[in-house]
This record gives C-alpha cells, sequence and structure tokens, in this order.
C-alpha cells in the first residue's frame, strides 16, 4: 500500500508523477499536485534534498488528494524526516543512499510511520561496486543492486516495497526488468528515465512500459518527459489505454487527414482534447474527416463524427447515424453530446451501487 492507493497483486496498474516545483515553495507544489491530481494521477512524488522541503512536506502531505512519495537522494536523515513528516512512501536509490546502517534507519523510520519504499535503481547511479564488477551499466547490474536492497529489507522484516530497475536506454531497461521479474515476486515500477522531451520521451516511454506491461510485467508507472507532470499523467493513461489495461476520460479514434476531409481534422481533434479534459468516465469519439472510414470507425464508437460536403457532417450516437451538425457548431455540439453521454454512463453505474445498498 502507497497510502491507501494498492500496487501490485490484483490492483489496476497506478500512474504516478513527479512535481518540478522547489518543494520548499509549498504553493507552487500544491497548485502542481492539484493539475496532477485533476489530470488522474494516482500517487505523486515530490523531491526532498534539504531541510526546508522535509519541513514543508507535513503541509503538503495533509493537502495533497494522493499519496505523497519522498525522492531521497544522498542525505538518508532526509528520509527519516520525511517518514515524519507523512510521506506515504520513501523512494531511495542504492546507489546513493549510503551504508547498510543508513538504510537500516531508514527502515526503522518507514516501519514506524507506516511508510512504503521504493528501491528506485538507475543505470546512471550505479554503486561504484558494481559498475567496476561489470564495466558499463547492463541488466545484470542493475539486478543485482536491486537484489541487494531486497535482501537488505527482508533482512530487517520489512515487505511493503516496490522496486524500479530504470535506465535511459529502452534495451536496457525492459532487459532489467525482464530479468528482475524472472528473480523476485514484488510490486515493479516501470519507467524509462529521462527518455526526453515531450515527443521523443513519449515515444520511448511508450515502446519501453509498454512492450513490459504487454508482458505482465509491471504494476505502477511513472512517464519521465521533460515536460510537466500532468502531461506525464495524460501520457500513461494513453498507454494503459491503448492497452486495454485501464480506461479513463475519452478515448478518441482519429484519422491524419487528407485531401478528402471535409473539415479541419487536426485543428478539431486537437480542440476537442482540450475541452475533453476534464471527462474521466470512459468512453470513446471517433473523427473522422471522410466517409471512407468514417462510418466504419463509428460503429464503433460511443460518439462518432464524420466529414461530409457543403459543410455539414453526420454525427453517430452509439455507432448509428442519427442527424447531421453545421461547421460552426460542431465543436460546441460534440463536447455536448460526450459531456451527457458521459453522465448517463456515470448515472447508470450508480444505480446498481443504490440498490445494493
Amino acid at each position: 500500500m502507497v497510502g491507501n492507493v494498492p500496487v501490485g497483486g490484483d490492483a489496476p496498474v497506478t500512474v504516478q508523477t513527479m512535481t518540478n516545483t522547489a518543494t520548499s515553495d509549498v504553493k507552487a507544489t500544491i497548485d502542481q499536485i492539484r493539475r496532477c491530481e485533476e489530470a488522474g494521477a494516482d500517487i505523486i512524488r515530490v523531491s526532498c534534498p534539504d531541510v526546508e522541503s522535509t519541513t514543508a512536506l507535513r503541509q503538503i502531505v495533509r493537502a495533497a488528494r494522493v499519496p505523497i512519495v519522498a525522492d531521497i537522494h544522498f542525505h538518508y536523515k532526509r528520509a527519516l524526516e520525511a517518514a515524519d513528516a507523512g510521506a506515504a512512501c520513501l523512494r531511495i536509490n542504492p546507489g546513493n543512499i549510503g551504508s547498510a546502517d543508513r538504510v537500516n534507519e531508514v527502515v526503522n523510520a518507514a516501519k514506524a510511520n507506516g511508510a512504503s519504499i521504493r528501491i528506485g535503481v538507475n543505470a546512471g547511479s550505479l554503486e561504484k561496486d558494481l559498475l567496476e564488477k561489470y564495466g558499463e551499466p547492463c541488466p545484470e547490474a542493475l539486478v543485482e543492486s536491486a537484489l541487494d536492497h531486497i535482501k537488505l529489507l527482508q533482512d530487517r522484516d520489512f515487505h511493503a516495497f516496490k522496486v524500479a530497475v530504470k535506465a535511459s536506454d529502452v534495451f536496457l531497461a525492459v532487459a532489467a526488468y525482464q530479468q528482475l521479474a524472472d528473480a523476485v515476486d514484488c510490486p515493479l515500477h516501470l519507467g524509462i528515465t529521462e527518455a526526453g522531451g515531450f515527443v521523443g520521451g513519449t515515444v520511448k516511454s511508450a515502446i519501453g512500459i509498454g512492450s513490459l506491461l504487454w508482458f505482465g510485467i509491471g504494476d505502477t508507472i511513472r512517464v519521465s518527459l521533460s515536460a510537466e507532470p500532468e502531461e506525464e499523467v495524460r501520457v500513461g493513461f494513453e498507454i494503459l489505454k491503448a492497452l486495454g489495461i485501464r480506461n479513463r476520460g475519452v478515448r478518441v479514434v482519429s484519422c491524419p487527414s487528407c485531401a478528402r476531409q471535409g473539415f479541419d481534422v487536426i485543428r478539431t481533434v486537437q480542440a476537442l482534447e482540450e475541452r475533453l479534459q476534464h471527462i474521466r468516465t470512459p468512453l470513446s469519439l471517433s473523427v473522422l474527416g471522410c466517409v471512407v472510414n468514417g462510418p466504419g470507425e463509428a460503429r464503433e464508437t460511443d460518439i462518432g463524427l464524420t466529414g461530409g460536403g457543403n459543410g455539414k457532417h453526420m454525427v453517430y450516437l452509439s455507432g448509428l447515424t442519427d442527424h447531421t451538425v453545421e461547421d460552426a457548431d460542431m465543436l460546441d455540439h460534440i463536447v455536448k453530446l460526450v459531456e451527457a453521454k458521459a453522465a448517463a454512463i456515470e448515472a447508470a453505474n450508480a444505480e446498481p451501487a443504490q440498490a445494493a445498498e
């Protein structure tokens, strides 16, 4: 358990992100946490590099609606302070947290405060002895580091932990996770670390995280992008949606557009995605520029829009042709239809629960 969020076993795969504000700036950090919560983040990590950060953490934890993980590097005492401040989980990096005695103190603090621990192995900060042994970061080195620290926790009768073996190289990370999954039975936190900017990092993360999830490996994910953390959350959910693992919000099916398009598909999709971010209910929307594939895709989605001639476009509801809409009214009309459909689904889902009560 990370706070009240289960990780591993039959629990849903959770989506994490990390704030990039100065943790000591309580207002800025909480504001960013709010945006991440609205985007759907299940768990949020904050960095705790100094006393000012762990002091602020107590207020941040109280304000957050999701569990907060304290990210600890170099100074193990920050972990002790973060545990006392109410962090739901302590992320420690074996390569820079220090001696076994320091790990022991962190474990005791976690036990005393009901916090879990994430062992965060990273190819960029492996222990010196492992680098000397293997010559360079490799899957075997990452896994050996993880296993060593798993043993440290287990020897201290601490079992509320998850493990990550991250690398910026997709092949290295995937191979390390595969080897680790064969070696242990504990929750795994997936990520391609330092993946890059929004486009490149999204592609690398989708390939790496997606392939591992496809093979049944992974319990919680963080998409590491040089972008705002709420964008990491959205990409994380898109990966899960593409694999059919979790559905949240509107799944948009749209064409790349061509000369046949009856309206500006690209700008329409951009506007709809922006205006429908508040929808959390899983439903599908197809936006196709012409009748070549439009009717077929609409049959498979909750709501469909297919481009037509003379500025009139066909709207499909539950796979069936229903009515037309004019260019000028199209965006507002589709948004209202999606909102109404989401409300209807929520109401239908609430009825069985009320009947059971």
